[in-house]
């Protein structure tokens, strides 16, 4: 009898697992997306500090905008998605390894997911897709590692500078994570860092092809010619690419 109940009792965890797995590979969205932001004072720095305590959710409008525009384009009408900013973490997420291995990756992408569990609470309600924020101070810290998402289980860490004058840069840092979690891949080269053609390029088909005007977001620069790129300024000289759009769903 108790081993019956034992082998129902894993067959339920499987079938919560697979159901949780379907459902991150496959977003619905012409449901509504909630989008959790947790700010982690990352350097520990007083700067940073005042920085996380002064965060409004008005200044994510341009990122919130700029979604529903580009959804629309590929889908014909706008999806439906919210910010709302969590509470302040005292707890950094899991550092991503450097050179690892595939083990290390698969152990990192565990300890990650475990973080997350412990950090969620009642009140956060269940967002489709939790981001945590790790603030640094640019005087302290003047190049920030890469952010990382797992599209399994829907969670991203995400490096930001703590300045109201890199507040545009973190929007784009912001929604490149975000579209990770939701399955959309880079598309720069990771060795050289540029974008790569034609899946990284805004106009494939511009003629002449440079200099760009915009960056494909997953690709993060703007390509200027062969070898050389610049970053956007803001998301107003990105957009979402139709590849981009087919890995998210919008486009068929």
């Amino acid at each position: 009898m108790w081993k019956k109940i034992r082998i129902f009792i894993l067959l339920l965890i499987l079938l919560i697992v697979a159901v949780n797995a379907y459902r991150d590979q496959n977003q619905d969205w012409s449901k509504p997306i909630i989008v959790m932001l947790h700010p982690v004072n990352a350097d520990g720095r007083a700067a940073t500090q005042s920085y996380i305590q002064s965060l409004n959710l008005s200044e994510l409008n341009g990122a919130q905008a700029y979604l529903q525009q580009m959804s629309a384009q590929y889908r014909g009408q706008p999806i439906a998605i919210y910010f709302q900013l969590g509470r302040e973490l005292k707890q950094l997420p899991p550092k991503v390894p450097q050179q690892a291995t595939m083990l290390d990756n698969i152990l990192w992408s565990l300890k990650f997911r475990f973080y997350a569990w412990k950090q969620h609470e009642r009140a956060d309600g269940s967002p489709s897709v939790t981001l945590y924020l790790n603030y640094y101070d640019p005087e302290k810290i003047k190049e920030l590692k890469h952010s990382t998402a797992l599209q399994k289980g829907r969670i991203a860490s995400v490096n930001l500078f703590a300045s109201k004058k890199q507040a545009e840069q973190n929007k784009i840092v912001l929604v490149h994570e975000l579209l990770h979690a939701f399955g959309a891949s880079d598309k720069y080269d990771l060795t050289t860092g540029q974008p790569i053609y034609p899946l990284g390029y805004a106009y494939p088909k511009q003629q002449p092809l440079f200099p760009q005007v915009k960056a494909e977001l997953m690709a993060g620069y703007i390509p200027v010619s062969e070898q050389k790129s610049k970053m956007p300024d803001s998301l107003k000289q990105t957009l979402i690419n139709e590849m981009t759009a087919i890995e998210l769903g919008w486009k068929k």
